[in-house]
């Protein structure tokens, strides 16, 4: 045990450090030595005390979120009503300013209100007032030929046409509605002439239609009779023209077959195909011979085809003969090489035996006691 009292402040400083390492080691060879700790990997304690520091964590974080949130809506609070008083307050101040502008700085108090007097035109004189004005000078330019200088006379005519348009509109409006009254009655008796005239007609579109039915009956019985002797000549004109068809069928050149129609006008050799009744005996011949002469031309290219394929053969036989040397000499030079590896590793492994011989009785003959295997596993580093 150290002794305290007599070691300096460094020393103890030392002294403290050693035993805090000293600590902190036999913790590491707690965990290390472990082999739970050190299969599984996990400290349960450890991730339970973790887990219970972080829920408090969270809920620490979660109070400083609360509080800061709180805060947070006060300032918004605080700022809302500040911004409303902001508002107030320049509204108080536009109102006064709007009333002193209102009261002490009205427009027609300015120096300048003649020049910006928006009734300026409606307070001057007219340039004009009368013909005999004063002002009206030789250059003023305020009267000319042709103004109505009688406008009042005229105004007072004009009114007396006004009262008798309106007297005269007045008896045209009179004389109108006695004209529709009149055109009204008028249009009721034509409505009760109309609907006996509509009766009549009725009538006589019924005797009409009555007529005209009779009428379409005998003209579709005549039709009818028409249309029965039409058909009769048709019959008979169709059996005298298939009559004649047959005849004409009889005796025309397909039936005959007759071999110089079937002769086309493309060229020599070539007949039409629908006409064709077959080859003549001088066609057969040629035919024949030509066939013949084929036969003997395909006997004679297959004679030499066999003498070319025969050759050919023995070409391939005489390469085939001369690869199988070169091969059973390439055979003859491997199994050389192959003896004199064999020979080669036989040698190498008689080394390597001698060699492993030598290790084992000479080199590595000191064999370790208990002793130098205790030295291990003696700290966590």
């Amino acid at each position: 045990m150290l002794n305290l009292q007599l070691m300096t402040e460094r020393d103890r400083r030392e002294a403290a450090a050693i035993e805090r390492r000293r600590a902190l080691e036999e913790e590491r060879k707690k965990r290390i030595f472990n082999p739970r700790s050190r299969v599984i990997g996990v400290d349960a304690e450890i991730l339970k005390i973790q887990c219970e520091e972080k829920r408090r964590n969270d809920e620490e974080q979660q109070r400083i979120d609360k509080l800061f949130e709180d805060q947070l809506k006060k300032a918004d609070k605080i700022a809302v009503a500040l911004e409303q008083k902001e508002k107030e307050e320049r509204w108080r101040v536009q109102q006064e300013i709007n009333n002193f502008r209102k009261n002490y700085q009205k427009p027609e108090d300015r120096r300048e209100f003649d020049l910006n007097d928006p009734e300026l035109i409606k307070k001057q004189l007219p340039s004009r007032i009368r013909d005999d004005d004063p002002r009206l000078g030789i250059s003023s330019a305020q009267k000319f030929e042709g103004e109505d200088l009688s406008s009042e006379q005229r105004a007072k005519v004009q009114n007396e046409e006004i009262r008798s348009w309106l007297d005269q509109q007045m008896r045209e409006k009179e004389r109108a509605e006695k004209e529709r009254k009149a055109a009204e009655d008028a249009y009721k008796a034509a409505v009760i002439a109309r609907d006996q005239r509509a009766v009549e007609l009725d009538m006589m579109e019924k005797d009409c239609r009555k007529k005209l039915q009779e009428a379409c009956l005998r003209f579709n019985k005549a039709l009818a009779d028409e249309k029965c002797s039409q058909k009769s000549a048709e019959n008979r004109q169709t059996t005298d023209d298939n009559l004649a068809e047959i005849c004409n069928f009889l005796s025309s050149d397909l039936l005959t077959e007759n071999p110089d129609v079937a002769q086309s006008n493309l060229g020599l050799g070539r007949a039409i195909g629908f006409l064709y009744k077959g080859m003549t005996n001088e066609q057969r011949r040629k035919v024949r011979e030509d066939q013949l002469a084929q036969i003997e031309e395909k006997r004679k290219r297959k004679e030499l085809e066999n003498r070319m394929n025969g050759e050919m053969d023995n070409y391939i036989n005489g390469i085939q003969r001369t690869i199988s040397l070169m091969d059973r000499e390439s055979q003859i030079k491997q199994r050389e090489r192959n003896r004199n590896l064999a020979e080669e590793n036989k040698k190498m492994a008689e080394e390597q035996n001698s060699h492993k011989k030598f290790l084992e009785k000479i080199v590595y003959a000191n064999v370790p006691t208990e002793e130098f295997y205790d030295q291990f596993n003696r700290s966590s580093r």
